[in-house]
């Protein structure tokens, strides 16, 4: 068990606890958050390249959206989830936070996250009973390694039984995240021999996004994590592929409704190293140095078939 560390007021949000395993399940990644009391009001989800799925099982945690509709108790954040999402009320909670690569996300839940389009949908609304089943045995479990493998197995159990994402558009994903978005959409399908209107379509319909957008997503998401870890933004931006320091500026607005000189407080992303294994050295802040941007163009191999 490790503990997240605000330096907005010095205090410890939140105790957190990873998996010493990896997942069985490729592109899941789990974490423990248990409250501390002194959660903010007003806090901020950061959108992230993957679909997130939060296990409410003990406490309280109530959002409201980007479109105002409030959500109560376990959820989905699709995609990004557009804009961030605002914790309203979180007390005494315990959760599990499961990120799923959109690749995963698909057979965890099926063809809902092509629907799900940067929105927020409760579990009760999804799954109905089956949320109530998970939320319950993870509460009557004690240890949180206990808690990472009844949510590994479970997840487990739902790709065996679903539907893949096809290998074309899995491809192009994988391709995208190696190219740390800047990878252009018309050499992915060249490579793939399809239409720029056909690869849209399909990957769309599969992951949930347009490959557009999911480039400036992870692309965001990089330079983000960059300005974390105590790069400054001209740097920032001429590695992450932007046109200008303005360009990253308005990115970074665009997702988070902050600066990049404030995003960078952000509690979720403080403890994104901790909770999401970002290894290796750190700065004079404690904070993780971020692996050096690859300025190469990343090779492109089209899936056999």
């Amino acid at each position: 068990m490790r503990s997240g560390v605000s330096e907005r007021d010095d205090g410890v949000l939140w105790d957190i606890a990873c998996p010493a395993q990896p997942s069985r399940v490729p592109g899941v990644t789990m974490a423990g958050f248990g409250d501390r009391g002194i959660t903010p009001p007003g806090l901020r989800l950061v959108p992230h390249p993957a679909v997130t799925l939060v296990l409410v099982f003990g406490g309280t945690i109530a959002l409201e959206d980007a479109t105002g509709r409030k959500h109560q108790g376990s959820f989905v954040a699709g995609l990004g989830y557009g804009e961030a999402l605002r914790a309203l009320r979180a007390e005494a909670f315990e959760c599990m936070q499961v990120r799923l690569s959109p690749v995963a996300a698909h057979a965890v839940l099926g063809g809902v996250v092509a629907d799900l389009d940067g929105a927020v949908v409760t579990l009760d609304d999804l799954w109905g009973q089956e949320s109530a089943r998970i939320s319950e045995h993870l509460g009557d479990l004690s240890c949180w390694e206990d808690r990472f493998a009844l949510t590994d197995a479970w997840l487990a159990r739902r790709c065996a039984a679903a539907s893949q994402v096809a290998p074309e558009v899995a491809w192009a994903w994988r391709s995208i995240v190696a190219g740390r978005g800047t990878v252009r959409i018309e050499h992915l399908a060249a490579e793939l021999g399809w239409s720029r209107k056909r690869l849209w379509s399909r990957f769309h319909s599969q992951i949930g996004l347009p490959p557009k957008r999911a480039a400036k997503l992870v692309r965001f998401d990089h330079a983000v994590h960059g300005l974390v870890a105590g790069q400054d933004a001209a740097g920032v931006a001429a590695d992450g592929g932007y046109t200008d320091q303005s360009h990253l500026h308005r990115d970074v607005v665009a997702f988070t409704g902050l600066t990049p000189a404030t995003v960078v407080i952000e509690p979720f992303l403080e403890v994104d190293d901790i909770a999401w294994g970002w290894p290796g050295p750190r700065n004079s802040r404690g904070r993780p140095i971020a692996p050096a941007q690859q300025r190469s163009r990343p090779v492109l191999r089209r899936p056999a078939g």
